[in-house]
């Protein structure tokens, strides 16, 4: 008998055993549902590939708290970089200003430019102008590293960084002196309390340093341990963090015209001087494009000699459409942003007598018009020249108002 009871009490404690490893695993499962993996992005800029190792560390770093994903991308470039599929770096790919706040804390990292940010970065940055008027990055945490060559300026470079930061709301995580104990001083080592850098000028020493990789790697966990508090501060106030998933995707209005029309913006042209591809004054923003297309002009050469009436047209289409791929990015990737065309200045490549560059510039008009409705209705002058850019058959400039 005592036996037999013995056995029930075996095979009950084996059934509350079952049952509870059973709760225990759903209740694992509905955590992790819960909780999804945190996104972290490494953005960065590089040209010889030191930051570009210090970013590998800070990705390191970051991947080395449980639950988080770092993810490397690449500013993209004013100027082509002679070579770059030959670079380490190669194969990392551009982001997209509009990406940004889809991740949880982004890391950010340039070269020391005179005691400021790269050019590329600043111009990416510059393009977030509805990022910012949306609110979409506030309170996400972020970080800065940089590589310097002497490492003069690294400092300021850091804290001017963080202007931008700041202004978008964002939760700014130092260094401070962590890991400063273990790295090795009897070299130079271009840490400061602000983030993370590199002496990349230093001769004679491979830079960046350990010392200097190991701070990094610190300062990737610091920022996903951030993100991670982000996350669960979010949740317990009802708030939704934005993801890339989840995110509401509002329709543009613009872009179901393109799309009705068939119409697929070309990748705005990049400078091949020293001037960018758009200026902002105030809430104006002025454009110049030619009739580039993939890096050749269409049909170029001398209307009515070179060029059919009807290959001008083409010409003045693929302009505008240069410009309005600009535009696009001047109004923070969604051209929904625009308030009001303002004016429509084109020049054609023309022979004295020539009289016909209304008729040309309508091809741009007329779509103009097509996609902005009244708002795209605008001013106009049309002129002949003697040459243009590049022997483009059509230059045009534009004038837009933003909202």
């Amino acid at each position: 008998m005592n036996s037999i009871n013995l056995m029930r009490v075996k095979t009950g404690f084996l059934m509350l055993l079952c049952l509870f490893s059973t709760s225990f695993l759903k209740a694992q499962s509905k955590m992790k549902d819960e909780h999804p993996t945190i996104k972290v992005l490494v953005l960065f800029n590089t040209v010889n590939g030191g930051t570009y190792k210090m970013a590998k560390e800070i990705a390191a770093g970051i991947e080395d708290f449980p639950g988080v994903k770092a993810i490397l991308k690449q500013v993209p470039r004013i100027k082509p970089l002679e070579n770059e599929v030959k670079q380490p770096f190669g194969n990392v790919p551009y982001a997209d200003i509009n990406e940004l706040p889809g991740y949880d804390a982004i890391a950010f990292g340039s070269a020391v430019h005179f005691g400021n940010m790269s050019a590329d970065m600043r111009y990416f940055l510059d393009q977030s102008v509805s990022i910012w008027t949306s609110h979409k990055l506030e309170g996400k945490p972020a970080t800065v590293f940089m590589s310097a060559g002497s490492g003069a300026g690294r400092e300021a470079a850091i804290l001017s960084f963080w202007n931008t930061l700041a202004i978008h709301g964002m939760l700014i995580v130092p260094t401070g002196i962590k890991g400063t104990i273990e790295i090795d001083k009897s070299i130079p080592q271009g840490n400061t309390a602000f983030g993370a850098s590199s002496l990349a000028g230093i001769p004679g020493s491979a830079r960046p340093s350990k010392g200097e990789l190991h701070i990094a790697r610190l300062q990737g966990y610091a920022l996903a341990k951030a993100a991670k508090g982000y996350q669960l501060t979010a949740e317990n106030s009802g708030e939704q963090p934005v993801s890339m998933s989840k995110e509401v995707q509002k329709t543009s209005v613009i872009e179901a015209k393109l799309k009705e029309l068939n119409i697929i913006l070309p990748k705005a042209p990049a400078p091949v001087g020293n001037y960018k591809p758009y200026r902002i004054s105030g809430k104006q923003v002025f454009i110049n494009q030619i009739a580039l297309n993939n890096g050749k002009v269409d049909h170029p050469g001398l209307i009515e000699k070179e060029v059919t009436e009807e290959q001008a047209k083409l010409a003045t289409r693929q302009t505008l459409l240069n410009v309005l791929a600009v535009l696009k990015e001047a109004a923070g990737g969604d051209l929904d942003n625009v308030k009001q065309a303002v004016q429509l200045t084109g020049y054609f490549y023309t022979s004295p007598g020539y009289t016909k560059h209304a008729a040309l510039m309508n091809e741009a008009s007329n779509l103009l018009v097509q996609l902005f409705s009244e708002k795209g209705m605008h001013t106009r002058a049309t002129v002949g020249a003697s040459s243009l850019p590049m022997n483009s058959a059509v230059e045009i400039q534009a004038i837009f108002e933003l909202e």
